[in-house]
This record gives C-alpha cells, sequence and structure tokens, in this order.
C-alpha cells in the first residue's frame, strides 16, 4: 500500500484499496458488496428500488457476512406532480409495441420505480449507521444530510460538472465522484440537464481536483488497472467501477443483457432517457433507435419505466433485448470476467504494475 501515495480516501472510509464498486440498482446483489469489501474496496448497495423493509433485510444480510466498510447508496430526485397527459402520450407512443407483442395498450400499469431518500430511509441510516452514504442526483434537503452526518457516515455525491462539485463541497459533502461521459447509468447531473456538454473523465476530474478542497473520486470509463491508475495521475484519490462488476458472477442482470456486454465496443452505447425518463448510458438497442435515445417525449423520471415492464417482460422472454435497459459505460470490454473479489484487488494490483512500468521506464 506504500505504492498508492494518496490516503485521502483509503483513511477517509476505513478501506485499504481505492476501488470503490459502484451502486448499480437492479444489478448490485449483496454478494457483491460483501466480496468487494472484504476485498479491502468499498462495497456499495443501491437503494433506488428497495423498500424500506428490502433495504433494512439486505444490510442485515450484509452485516452478517462483513464487518468491512459499506456504502449505501440513495437517489436524491423530487418525486414529480401527476402529469396524465405526459402518461397519455407515453403510452401512445409504446402503443405499437404492445399490440406486436400481443398485449393491450390500454392495461393498467403500476410500478414501483425509484424512491427518494426520504426520512425513513434515514432511520434505516440511523440504525445501520454505515461508513459511507452517497447519493445521485444531488443532495436531498438539508435537514436529512444533517441526520445522516449525525451518524458519523460520510457523505458523498456525484458531479458531472466542475460547477456541480463546487456546489456539492459548498454542501459540504466528505467527498465527490467526478461523473465522467463515459459512465454507463443513469448521469449524475443536477445543475443541468444539457447532455451536448457533458464533460468526459479525462477533462472532468483533474478540473473538480483543482476547483474542490475535498477528496475526488474519479468515475466514467474505468475498468481495468490503466483506469485505476490514470485516476491517480488526474488527482483522484480512488476510482469507482461500474460497468466490469456487471461482468462479474455475483451481478444480477437478464441474460440479454449479458450478453450485449460479452459483445459491447467504445462505440455502440448512447445516453438515453426513454428507460426511465432521465438520461443514462447504456448499449444501443430498438427502442433507443426507434424513440431515441433522448426524446422530449418521455415522461420525467422515474415514471417512464412502468409502462415498458409488460413489452420488456415479452421481449426477454424470446431472448430479445429491444427494450431492456442495457446499462454499460463506454470501456466494457476492457474488463476481465472474474468474482467481484478477484475484480477488485486485480485492479488494484494491475494500477501499481503500470506506476512500476512507467518508473522503471523513466
Amino acid at each position: 500500500m506504500a505504492r498508492w501515495n494518496d490516503r485521502r480516501i483509503l483513511d477517509l472510509f476505513g478501506i485499504d484499496l481505492p476501488i470503490i464498486q459502484a451502486p448499480m440498482a437492479g444489478a448490485t446483489t449483496v454478494e457483491m458488496v460483501v466480496a468487494v469489501s472484504n476485498s479491502g474496496g468499498l462495497g456499495s448497495l443501491p437503494s433506488a428500488q428497495y423498500s424500506v423493509e428490502q433495504l433494512r433485510e439486505a444490510l442485515c444480510r450484509i452485516k452478517s457476512r462483513t464487518s468491512a466498510p459499506i456504502n449505501i447508496n440513495f437517489f436524491s430526485h423530487v418525486t414529480p406532480a401527476q402529469d396524465p397527459v405526459a402518461q397519455i402520450r407515453w403510452r401512445s407512443m409504446l402503443a405499437p409495441y404492445y399490440v406486436e407483442h400481443g398485449l393491450d395498450p390500454s392495461e393498467p400499469v403500476a410500478g414501483a420505480g425509484r424512491a427518494p431518500f426520504d426520512s425513513t430511509f434515514c432511520e434505516v441510516v440511523e440504525e445501520f449507521r454505515p461508513k459511507v452514504v452517497s447519493f445521485h442526483f444531488g443532495l436531498p434537503v438539508r435537514h436529512l444530510v444533517d441526520r445522516v452526518k449525525a451518524t458519523g457516515a460520510k457523505v458523498v455525491s456525484s458531479a458531472t460538472t466542475v460547477e456541480e462539485a463546487a456546489w456539492l463541497e459548498a454542501n459540504e459533502v466528505d467527498a465527490i465522484v467526478a461523473m465522467g461521459f463515459e459512465a454507463g447509468g443513469h448521469r449524475g447531473n443536477f445543475l443541468t440537464q444539457d447532455m451536448s456538454t457533458q464533460v468526459g473523465t479525462i477533462a472532468l476530474v483533474p478540473q473538480v481536483v483543482d476547483a474542490v478542497r475535498v477528496p475526488v473520486i474519479a468515475a466514467g470509463g474505468i475498468s481495468d488497472g490503466r483506469g485505476v491508475a490514470a485516476a491517480l495521475m488526474l488527482g483522484a484519490a480512488a476510482a469507482q467501477v461500474g460497468t466490469a462488476y456487471l461482468l462479474c458472477p455475483e451481478a444480477k442482470i437478464p441474460a440479454v443483457h449479458a450478453r450485449a456486454l460479452a459483445s459491447a465496443t467504445d462505440d455502440n452505447t448512447a445516453i438515453t432517457n426513454v428507460f426511465t425518463g432521465r438520461p443514462a448510458r447504456g448499449i444501443m438497442n430498438r427502442i433507443m433507435r426507434e424513440l431515441g435515445p433522448l426524446s422530449a417525449s418521455v415522461p420525467p423520471f422515474p415514471t417512464a419505466g412502468a409502462a415498458l415492464a409488460s413489452i420488456r417482460v415479452k421481449a426477454e422472454a424470446a431472448e430479445r433485448d429491444d427494450f431492456t435497459n442495457l446499462w454499460s459505460g463506454q470501456a466494457a470490454r476492457l474488463a476481465k470476467r472474474l468474482p467481484a473479489h478477484e475484480l477488485t484487488r486485480a485492479m488494484f494490483d494491475d494500477a501499481l504494475t503500470v506506476f512500476s512500468a512507467r518508473s522503471g521506464a523513466s
């Protein structure tokens, strides 16, 4: 560890390796979190698709398997007001797909969606007292952040621009994830909705490092040891990795998603809002090509997904990924296919090898 010369995140979180497994709602499992944390990195449990009871149950299982630090991640979006007109417009756009799959376009739809952080989730944090609590889409209201901090947890959130990073620091986060445009899954943007001006990792990270005093975690396009090494060279104190962990046996993703990741390339992903109503990067598929990738007709996050559910089920049963959110960053094919604990160690060891090789060459 003496060769990793920035210990700010290691000491702040109480971990041994500067590798953070990205919280990936729907794909991350208890087994993945435990494996990463037990390997010395920071395992992250996403709560966005959990009820309070489900989150509590998952945390009990984690607590029974590891005493290492973990991160609980929450979405901090504001639930939009009901907009029947927007929903009718969206359902009419999807109607041909319903008919194609033998479904009734007027059938009622319901879905849990993604729940924002609130007082009931905060009570779970107060009960389990995790080492780290992270947020996506900014931060929740101040009194909830204060309650989280009162537990002793370190508070982290994602920034996609320098302006967002400065805002987070002004609101007293302990560390910032600088999320480059290459990253898979939902963008963490909260001060801008303009995807045309989002910044790549190699440009974003050093500018955020220069703009804030808190430690910075690099994210986006990091799938191997070279990416981890690059994060340090850019001034980050750690790297957050998402897509590479989707290739681990501990990940819970549909078979069509796993197949798509296996053949992913650098240029077959795009930012889309057609699955949830919020921009996210995934592998291109039919619905992205035909309705998006970005469409002003999609209802606001997180209300778009429920209407897609029955079509997705039909397509996946036929082994088609036409309506599945195939979240992926731009560097999927760089990842090693390993169990989560081996992947965490391998990325760190490979990063050290990169540093040794460069030092020898100089």
